[in-house]
């Protein structure tokens, strides 16, 4: 095997071109790891939401909570279902029953308006959400009209800041509180006390949304599950879903940006591997009589195809780790995108994790050999002595 030394002494002597061509692949490499991260950062935000012990009953025939609606007594009704589980703190059951609206709100610095959710929840509500702690001002009182929000809403939309009013259907909400659920969908919410919200509303009777239950074992799931979707009476409008069937549909909905990213790095792979082509191309038309005095030496094809391949992914793995490093700082940067089921603004941060870092990396290794394995083969099929008579 010819020593890697040769193939960096030969990258540090092409200095200007190593730059370039570097520069030029982690360019494209950091592009490709934003998607990366865009993607992994939006599935963590429904993947984190999901749990299957906690079960989302809805009207039968809606996909969503936005086109169910369940009565107070058949709710009520749903919490004395054996199976439930008792929250330790409280000995109340952990049972909500919820209301969810659709409210168009400008985005900050804009005036074009998009769909945010505002769901009204009770106490028991905050304590079947992953990780949920106030980090800024306090908790909402119930009986009042004020409602707290995510540090990634108030950023994102007007009236949403801490201190601020948010109008909901003609009612001044006072937002006195930021909280934060381990980065799950919750945070793309406005929550406020369920009684403001029907108030606010002007429904006079009592009608939610959707009720959410967690159950204490997977064995009393499975009855929960069997008795909703066995049952003949009160309960025969509604279906039931776990926490992960649910969120694993409003994830497949949004697929579309995951395969968009994909397709965008593969043409960004084509586009830096033209580029490394390129380079190595011209490092083995000013390198013939190298090649030939290392045949000559005795080193096989293989083994000089293995140095230009080798030095072709050196090449585009230096742009390709530089890209990479540059994205690391963006890690936690809040976004958002169109939750396609649900028709509103679904927050997210970006996840530039080991997972994301490494496909960045893969990919500018496969942009070095792809982009250097038709110089590399030219290299070799140089007969010893026409590369000899090279100047």
């Amino acid at each position: 095997m010819i020593p890697i030394k040769y193939n960096l002494r030969n990258l540090r002597v092409r200095w200007v071109t190593t730059l370039m061509t570097s520069l030029f692949t982690g360019l494209l490499v950091c592009a490709s790891v934003l998607v990366f991260g865009l993607v992994d950062g939006l599935m963590h935000a429904f993947t984190v939401s999901a749990d299957e012990q906690k079960l989302l009953v809805l009207r039968k025939g809606s996909d969503n909570e936005i086109s169910s609606s369940i009565d107070g007594e058949t709710a009520r009704n749903l919490k004395n279902l054996p199976g439930i589980a008792v929250d330790s703190a409280t000995g109340v059951p952990m049972w909500s029953a919820e209301s969810v609206t659709i409210q168009s709100k400008a985005r900050r610095g804009d005036t074009i308006e998009v769909n945010l959710i505002v769901r009204g929840l009770t106490q028991e509500g905050r304590t079947l959400r992953p990780g949920f702690r106030i980090v800024a001002g306090r908790d909402l009182r119930p009986g009042t009209n004020e409602a707290i929000t995510s540090p990634s809403m108030a950023a994102r939309f007007q009236d949403c800041g801490l201190g601020e009013r948010l109008n909901i259907n003609g009612a001044d909400f006072e937002i006195v509180g930021l909280f934060e659920t381990n980065g799950s969908t919750a945070e793309s919410e406005v929550w406020t006390d369920w009684a403001n919200l029907n108030a606010a509303r002007k429904r006079p009777e009592e009608i939610y949304s959707l009720v959410m239950l967690q159950a204490a074992s997977p064995s009393a799931r499975d009855a929960i599950v069997a008795r909703v979707k066995s049952s003949d009476d009160e309960f025969k409008e509604l279906e039931v879903k776990n926490e992960k069937e649910y969120y694993q549909s409003q994830a497949e909905a949004m697929n579309y940006i995951k395969w968009v990213g994909y397709i965008l790095a593969i043409f960004l792979s084509l586009g830096a591997s033209f580029g490394a082509a390129n380079t190595m191309y011209a490092a083995v038309a000013a390198r013939a009589r190298e090649i030939g005095t290392l045949r000559a030496l005795g080193f096989g094809r293989r083994s000089i195809l293995m140095s230009f391949l080798l030095e072709s992914v050196m090449l585009c793995l230096i742009g390709g780790i530089v890209g990479c490093l540059v994205t690391v700082p963006l890690n936690g940067m809040s976004s958002g995108t169109q939750n396609a089921m649900m028709f509103s603004e679904v927050t997210f941060s970006f996840h530039f994790g080991p997972r994301v870092l490494l496909q960045g990396i893969l990919l500018a290794t496969f942009m070095g050999l792809l982009g250097g394995f038709a110089p590399a083969l030219r290299a070799v099929r140089i007969s010893i002595v026409q590369a000899l008579r090279e100047r």
